[in-house]
């Protein structure tokens, strides 16, 4: 029975592997992949890491020298793997996608909580307190959603926010073809959308896309949503944003320095990171810790592809969510392998 060392392990990451496991022997770390944890893996033949785990050259080496061959992420991206240092030692394998629906009804569900005030209403009425003074809103309908990246998850959101009535303007280096969305160059997309919805991935192209001449550039008053990256925007400048009332809130599932912060319990911890506490204090903006992907559904996705990627490599059989450097073009594109190539190497 082949090993498997899970790290980053939760207790709904246990309960849906192990409600679909039948073959292999799966160890739950609690810690964070990295270059010091790395030698946890010993003897096991596989790993699965998840987005905020550490994946460096450092990472990749130990692992190897410990017997790991498969490094399977339960999670669609992959910002967090040096590539080229698995390259030829270690088969990189992803879940591509397993709740598109679920992470854009979360992005839409900030955003109506930002329009709509519900985090406030819901404080005051528990306290009693029914005035609705400072809780005024705006229509979304026939409002301008701009949204940038329209993989899958940016494709579901476009169809909730047609379902409100609401103009959808796109911004994506591989527009999707025959799906009726009006494409615009990133300039228009922020100067006319009353919206912002990021959707795409973190690549060299994509990091602070939205940076200090972006919201320069913005509508004033514009909402900003980000489910995707943290390192999407410039944290220190969407805050210099707020203050300046550029935009009118932020509704984020990610934050660029959240690595060493999301999925853990910091309540009673004194938090240095400046710029995350005065995000969080800010009355219009919402921030939840990553957890848009987060349904019943999306947790069982991820458990059945990731063991089926582990099983296909196993079986010698074809990686059909492989990913290594060669397949990606430095943008974010991951391009077919080679006629007949079952994997990388």
């Amino acid at each position: 029975m082949k090993k498997i060392a899970l790290f980053d392990a939760k207790p709904y990451d246990k309960e849906y592997f192990d409600k679909l496991n039948t073959k292999y022997e799966i160890e739950y770390f609690e810690n964070k992949l990295t270059a010091k944890t790395a030698q946890l893996a010993r003897g096991f033949d596989g790993v699965c890491a998840f987005v905020n785990d550490d994946i460096d050259k450092a990472a990749i080496d130990t692992l190897y020298d410990g017997g790991v061959r498969v490094l399977a992420m339960r999670c669609a991206g992959y910002s967090n793997v040096d590539f080229k240092a698995a390259f030829g030692k270690i088969n990189v394998v992803r879940v591509p996608a397993y709740s598109p629906n679920g992470v854009a009804e979360h992005a839409m569900a900030l955003l109506q909580t930002l329009n709509r005030k519900i985090h406030k209403a819901y404080n005051r009425t528990r306290d009693f307190n029914f005035s609705l003074v400072g809780l005024t809103g705006i229509n979304l309908h026939g409002k301008t959603v701009g949204v940038i990246g329209t993989g899958k998850i940016g494709q579901a959101f476009i169809d909730i926010c047609r379902g409100y009535g609401m103009r959808v303007i796109a911004y994506d280096l591989y527009p999707a073809k025959d799906k009726g969305i009006e494409y615009v160059d990133l300039d228009t997309l922020l100067r006319e959308s009353d919206v912002i919805s990021l959707h795409c991935p973190l690549t060299e192209q994509t990091h602070h896309i939205l940076d200090r001449e972006a919201f320069q550039k913005m509508k004033k008053g514009a909402f900003i949503v980000n489910t995707s990256r943290g390192a999407l925007i410039d944290s220190k400048e969407l805050l210099n944003a707020l203050n300046n009332e550029t935009i009118r809130g932020a509704g984020l599932d990610v934050y660029e320095e959240e690595a060493n912060l999301f999925f853990e319990d910091f309540s009673g911890t004194m938090i240095r990171d400046d710029v995350l506490a005065l995000l969080v204090s800010r009355p219009n903006v919402i921030l939840t810790s990553h957890q848009a992907f987060l349904t019943e559904e999306a947790l069982e996705n991820i458990a059945e592809t990731t063991l089926q990627n582990l099983d296909a490599f196993f079986d010698d059989e074809e990686l059909v969510n492989e990913v290594c450097y060669q397949c990606v073009d430095g943008k974010g594109k991951v391009q077919c392998k080679e006629e007949g190539k079952k994997r990388c190497f």
